[in-house]
C-alpha cells in the first residue's frame, strides 16, 4: 500500500549559510579551483572570504567531510580529497567517447536507483532532492547552470534508494559526471534560457515522481532526462563504440 504523497509547499527555497558555503567549496574543487590533495585555505581565510562565522564554516567543510570531497590531517587542516581514494575506482575521463560511456553507465544505475528512491524515500531523503532542486531553480532564473546542485540533486536521489551500492557508484563518478555536466550546461548556456528551463523541468518532474512514489513514472523520467542530457551533448549523433578488429 503506497504512503500518501506529501504536499509540496510553494515557499522559496530557505538555504541555510552552511548551505551556500558547501556548495560554493564543492563547485570551486569540482571545478579543480582546489587541486587533488591541496590544502584548503584556513578556517579563518574561508570564514571572512564567505562573510560567515567559524561554526557555520565548520558545518559546511563536515558536510563535504562526510561525503567524502575533504579530508582532514590533524594540526594540519583540510584538504581535498583523491579520486583513487574511493573504494570504487573508474579510469579518468580522457574522451568524448569516455563521456559518452559515462552517460551509459548513469543510465543503467540511476534509472533503477530512482525507481527505488520512489519507493523507499523518506521525509529527509526527499527534502534533500527538493532542497538540491530548489537551488537549480534560482540559477535557472538567473540564467546559469549549477552543475554542484545539479549533481547534489542525482546523489541525493541514490540516497533515497536506501542502498548503499547505487550512492558509492555516483560518489565515485563524481569527477566524470561533472565533466558531462560542465559540457552539458555550456551547451544550454549557448541554447539559452528556454533550454534551461526544459532541463529544471525534467529535474522537478523526477522529484515529483519521487515525492509522489509512482516508482514507473520516476524510473522513465530519469531515463528520459540522461538520455536528452546526452544527446543535446552529443548534438548530430553518438559516437560508434563498437570495438575494431
Amino acid at each position: 500500500m503506497k504512503a500518501t504523497p506529501m504536499k509540496e509547499t510553494r515557499e522559496k527555497p530557505k538555504l541555510t549559510l552552511a548551505d551556500r558555503v558547501y556548495h560554493s567549496l564543492f563547485s570551486r574543487i569540482s571545478n579543480g579551483e582546489y587541486p587533488v590533495n591541496q590544502k584548503l585555505p584556513s578556517e579563518n581565510t574561508l570564514a571572512n572570504e564567505f562573510g560567515v562565522s567559524r561554526p557555520v564554516l565548520r558545518m559546511a567543510l563536515e558536510k563535504l567531510r562526510t561525503e567524502g570531497v575533504i579530508y582532514s590531517r590533524q594540526g594540519a587542516g583540510n584538504f581535498v580529497r583523491a579520486a583513487s581514494s574511493n573504494p570504487v575506482g573508474f579510469a579518468r575521463v580522457e574522451t568524448l567517447a569516455d563521456v559518452q560511456r559515462c552517460y551509459e553507465f548513469r543510465i543503467t544505475i540511476e534509472t533503477a536507483a530512482t525507481r527505488y528512491a520512489a519507493d523507499r524515500r523518506g521525509s529527509a531523503s526527499l527534502a534533500e532532492i527538493k532542497d538540491a532542486l530548489d537551488l537549480m531553480r534560482v540559477a535557472t532564473g538567473s540564467q546559469e547552470h549549477r552543475e554542484d546542485a545539479d549533481f547534489t540533486f542525482h546523489l541525493a536521489i541514490t540516497k533515497a534508494a536506501n542502498n548503499q551500492y547505487y550512492e558509492a557508484a555516483v560518489r565515485a563518478l563524481r569527477e566524470h559526471i561533472h565533466v558531462g555536466m560542465k559540457l552539458h550546461g555550456q551547451s544550454l548556456m549557448t541554447d539559452g534560457a528556454k533550454a534551461l528551463e526544459r532541463v529544471l523541468e525534467e529535474h522537478t518532474n523526477i522529484y515529483e515522481a519521487i515525492r509522489d512514489q509512482r516508482a514507473e513514472d520516476a524510473e522513465a523520467l530519469m531515463r528520459a532526462h540522461l538520455e536528452y542530457s546526452r544527446d543535446r551533448l552529443f548534438g548530430i549523433g553518438l559516437l560508434d563504440l563498437r570495438m575494431k578488429d
